[in-house]
């Protein structure tokens, strides 16, 4: 998420000239809304699944550990002020004059601050998104995920609405925290657009954590009951004895009240403001960049788009934004973390391909006595003998898949990694020690082709 405030957060930012260049820019501060609170609570909430995990290593607790739901909210605020206080002293040592307040676009140069006006040769826009929850009876009795964030008490119970990420990741940290946790997805399975395998086995160690999955059920209302608990009617019934319901059923542009219908700017149906390739919108003064845009919703990706538009503005270095194997993360429990294509993706590109597949249970889970599994999968031109897709399902994903986004980037073929001696006794080393294919792919033949489910891993057993 590049941003995630409400409109009425909005802050407009003045750099100083760049190359006689000045520029405007509509911003938000994605830090208080978005990537690093949600982090910090999956931090909080995994403590209990490794204190269960101690005692097969001998820890004996006297008490059950207890957790103070208002410690956490502090300390994660105190922490959101101190970063935006470091962001704030990179704008100002940088020359950038900050303007706090509500923007808004008054004409193709021009910014109306609390009625003060800007001007600029350049405006940028990148307010982010925000989240949606849809109009059914009694979503006024809902939380999104912004809420969810900064909930005064521990909810007891909760129902989730939704199967995207963001569904997914609270899931595991209010599970992790104790809550009762429920997830209601219109689908079969979480994670739309995932590898169908990664899909299957986060549902499934999420499942054994115990975090309950109502599929195929849609939303209808929201009930109020005397008690002051929610109940949640769907399309197959309804479960009563909610103390919070969380809607988690996307995120929309945050382009509502900018002015940009008036001045001429361009958007979807849902808001998105439509940029080319340069990440520049129908006005030509105007640009755009992150998730106001609609195209990959990540932090990082944000600033790799504002990196090259300062290039191109500034540099007279026309650059284009390079989404090719973006990677990214799930922060679930367990998390996820991919790059380059999935096995479906791969088949419909490339017609011919081999995968590689490893699922195993941790050395850690061999004295923790707990049911959790690692799953890792390569995907391989059977051409070229490209890497071009690589997942992970299992503890230390986003950190491992970093590391191998490098590679999969660099085009480095499976005899690359082959060639890669591994660590041990890790996980990771799975991804340079598979040998042998679980399956290959033929665009002359089925899709069962060869199959081999006896791979061994090396980190567990």
């Amino acid at each position: 998420m590049t941003s995630t405030s409400s409109p009425s957060a909005l802050v407009a930012a003045v750099s100083v000239p760049l190359a006689s260049q000045p520029i405007l820019e509509l911003q938000l501060q994605c830090v208080l809304r978005g990537c690093v609170p949600k982090k910090l609570l999956v931090y909080a909430s995994k403590f209990a699944h490794e204190f269960d995990e101690s005692n097969g290593f001998g820890w004996k607790y006297d008490t059950e550990p207890k957790h103070d739901w208002s410690t956490l909210m502090a300390n994660k605020n105190a922490e959101l002020r101190r970063l935006t206080g470091i962001y704030k002293n990179i704008l100002n040592n940088a020359g950038v004059t900050l303007i706090e307040g509500r923007g808004k676009v008054v004409d193709p140069h021009t910014i109306d601050v609390d009625g003060k006006l800007y001007s600029a040769r350049n405006i940028l826009i990148s307010v982010g998104g925000r989240p949606f929850i849809p109009d059914i009876p009694g979503s006024e009795y809902a939380i999104d995920s912004d809420a969810a964030l900064d909930l005064p008490s521990k909810p007891e119970k909760i129902a989730i609405v939704g199967g995207g990420y963001i569904a997914v990741e609270f899931a595991g940290i209010f599970n992790g925290l104790t809550t009762e946790v429920h997830v209601f997805i219109r689908q079969k399975k979480v994670l739309r657009g995932f590898d169908e395998e990664i899909r299957d086995f986060v549902a499934e160690q999420m499942s054994l954590r115990g975090i309950q999955f109502h599929t195929e059920e849609s939303p209808q209302a929201i009930l109020n009951s005397a008690d002051g608990s929610l109940s949640l009617k769907t399309n197959k019934g309804t479960v009563d004895g909610f103390s919070h319901i969380m809607f988690a059923t996307g995120r929309r542009p945050n382009t509502k009240n900018l002015g940009l219908e008036t001045v001429g700017v361009k958007m979807t149906k849902n808001g998105a403001i439509e940029v080319d390739e340069y990440s520049r919108t129908s006005v030509p003064s105007i640009w755009a960049v992150g998730d106001v845009t609609d195209r990959i919703n990540l932090t990082p990706v944000a600033l790799m788009e504002g990196g090259a538009l300062a290039k191109t503005l500034f540099n007279n270095e026309p650059t284009k934004p390079d989404y090719r194997a973006v990677p990214s993360a799930v922060f679930s429990q367990p998390p996820i973390g991919q790059v380059g294509l999935t096995e479906e993706q791969a088949t419909q590109k490339y017609g011919d391909v081999d995968v590689y597949t490893a699922n195993f249970r941790p050395l850690k889970a061999t004295l923790s006595g707990l049911p959790d599994r690692v799953f890792m999968k390569l995907i391989v031109c059977a051409n070229t003998d490209k890497v071009i897709g690589l997942h992970m399902c299992g503890e230390d994903a986003a950190e491992i898949v970093q590391g191998f986004a490098i590679a999969v980037k660099a085009g480095l073929t499976k005899a690359d990694f082959d060639a890669t001696v591994g660590i041990h006794p890790t996980s990771a080393e799975e991804f340079v020690t598979m040998r042998t294919p679980t399956r290959k792919i033929r665009s002359s033949a089925s899709s069962e082709g060869m199959k081999d489910h006896g791979h061994k891993a090396t980190a567990g057993v």
